[in-house]
């Protein structure tokens, strides 16, 4: 694995070598945090620790004898790579979509069902609506973005348990915290009125 370079992977051969699993373990760790610091944009990964440590095992060539919080990967494991999504080709019905929605859309897949799964959905739909009215220059109806949802993601994406995008907790978040602002600013003029009246009197 080029991106760490030579010194740790001398660092791990060192590793190999020391007689004691504790010794080897106590050097793991420190060896993981140096991987760590000079590969910093691991860290916007999820589970990065776990895929750090995994890169270890690789780099000690499957050969390591460490306690590890993680247990370690096979080359039979490392090598079966995840199902890619096959998306339908963007023509048609979806061309103006682009392929960050179909991005989004695995990474909305991938995530377990919550409130953090529910909200990165409406997004999408939301992102869908405003890139199919750009570019047809019309205004479309959201049982038509949910239909495009859906086979985008054959099927493992479905909003149609609303109404509306205007139901969803994505537009009451986004206009609550607008009508807040909007209060605070209309709270803010009516101070400042009261303000210059008061000096007038005076």
């Amino acid at each position: 694995m080029p991106e760490y370079g030579r010194i740790i992977q001398q660092l791990v051969e060192r590793c190999k070598e020391l007689p004691t699993k504790e010794e080897r373990s106590e050097m793991a760790m420190a060896i993981i945090d140096f991987m760590g610091q000079r590969n910093p944009q691991l860290r916007d990964e999820e589970n990065y620790k776990h895929k750090l440590w995994d890169h270890l095992f690789i780099l000690a060539d499957y050969d390591l004898d460490v306690e590890s919080p993680y247990p370690f990967p096979t080359r039979e494991q490392l090598a079966e790579r995840p199902k890619k999504m096959e998306y339908p080709k963007l023509q048609g019905d979806f061309k103006f979509y682009g392929k960050s929605i179909l991005q989004l859309i695995e990474k909305a897949i991938e995530l377990e069902t919550g409130d953090e799964k529910e909200a990165l959905i409406e997004v999408i739909a939301n992102n869908m609506k405003k890139s199919y009215n750009v570019y047809n220059k019309e205004h479309v109806t959201d049982d038509v973005i949910f239909r495009h949802l859906k086979e985008l993601s054959e099927n493992r994406l479905d909003l149609t348990g609303i109404d509306s995008l205007e139901k969803s907790k994505i537009y009451y978040t986004n206009n609550s915290n607008r009508n807040n602002k909007n209060s605070g600013g209309n709270k803010n003029q009516n101070n400042n009125k009261r303000k210059h009246n008061h000096k007038n009197r005076k």
